[in-house]
């Protein structure tokens, strides 16, 4: 479906999903036109998308709970296509193992999360359980994720100096600051497109460009807004994708966490409550790899108690953007 550039393209802007195609081209190995010209037309194929995301404990703005859905026999894909239309899915992946779907709800508060977990959750006639594990803290983030396919100066160049693992943070503790009106209005217009002009985004806001560019520039120097590009693992030359369910002793896992977002093939890593108390999101090149994987990196992982894999076989929402192409 792409080729090596088209692959490239992608890898320099996960790397940075606001790259400039300067920067870009310096790296594809085409020029700048070529390199906007194969991103626009991978974004019209809806094989790409670069959004905005934001921090949720550093503003405030609610909280994510990872769902681990048992839909009745038949019915997976239905109840998938049910929670996925909701509003506060994240994110959506149709999987199997010790359950059949992965939702990620993020909630403003307990009385949303209960309204949402235990009166108006779509598609509960569909459903046979689920187990809920808060995410409490990150180790590491898909915008943090590298797919390997350009080289470490790549990286050191186009990875804003501004985008630090999770897991380094010292803002922990902090109070989480709001955002003002302008800063929220800049971040929804740029979940939508995260690579749209601030020219473009000041007309729809109708706002000046410089205030549009600095609510922009305090947005990203304050950590509060990342950019990520969204795209399936398969088009880079992962074919395994899957979450691990992690039991770790409490005392270890600040060390278990920190060792398994090391790891090339972890996109996103965090912290969780309930069974499962460490909660990842993993990528491999090869099913087969998954054999070697559970012994020689969950296995080798500090107090560890047990752990669980599922394997994805879809995914239908992330960053709150619908990726299947009939979507």
């Amino acid at each position: 479906m792409i080729d090596e550039l088209d692959r490239r393209v992608i890898a320099a802007l996960q790397l940075n999903g606001r790259a400039s195609w300067n920067s870009v081209s310096r790296w594809v190995g085409a020029s700048e036109t070529t390199a906007q010209r194969r991103y626009q037309a991978l974004r019209e194929r809806r094989l790409v998308h670069v959004v905005g995301a934001v921090e949720l404990d550093r503003t405030g703005s609610g909280s994510s709970m990872l769902v681990r859905v048992h839909a009745k026999p038949g019915k997976g894909l239905e109840l998938a296509e049910l929670l996925a239309a909701c509003p506060e899915t994240r994110f959506l992946a149709v999987v199997t193992g010790t359950a059949d779907l992965i939702v990620d709800f993020v909630a403003r508060d307990n009385e949303e999360l209960m309204r949402l977990l235990f009166t108006d959750l779509p598609g509960a006639h569909l459903i046979t359980g689920t187990e809920c594990v808060a995410v409490i803290r990150s180790f590491t983030s898909a915008a943090m994720w590298d797919t390997g396919l350009l080289p470490a100066e790549a990286v050191a160049d186009l990875r804003p100096a501004t985008l630090a693992p999770p897991c380094d943070r010292d803002d922990w503790d902090r109070a989480p600051q709001a955002l003002s009106a302008l800063e929220q209005a800049v971040a929804d217009g740029l979940a939508q497109d995260g690579r749209l002009p601030v020219s473009a985004l000041a007309r729809r806001l109708d706002r000046s460009e410089s205030s549009v560019s600095r609510a922009l520039e305090r947005l990203v120097a304050r950590g509060v807004l990342h950019f990520r590009t969204l795209v399936e693992p398969a088009l880079l030359g992962y074919q395994a994708e899957f979450m691990v369910w992690l039991s770790i002793e409490p005392d270890q896992l600040d060390a278990a966490g920190r060792q398994l977002a090391r790891h090339p093939g972890t996109k996103f890593l965090a912290a969780a409550t309930g069974r499962f108390n460490l909660v990842g999101h993993m990528v491999l090149p090869r099913r087969t790899d998954l054999f070697r994987y559970t012994g020689e990196v969950i296995g080798a992982l500090p107090g560890l108690n047990a752990s669980d894999v599922t394997v994805h076989l879809a995914t239908l929402k992330g960053a709150w953007t619908r990726l299947d192409q009939g979507a």
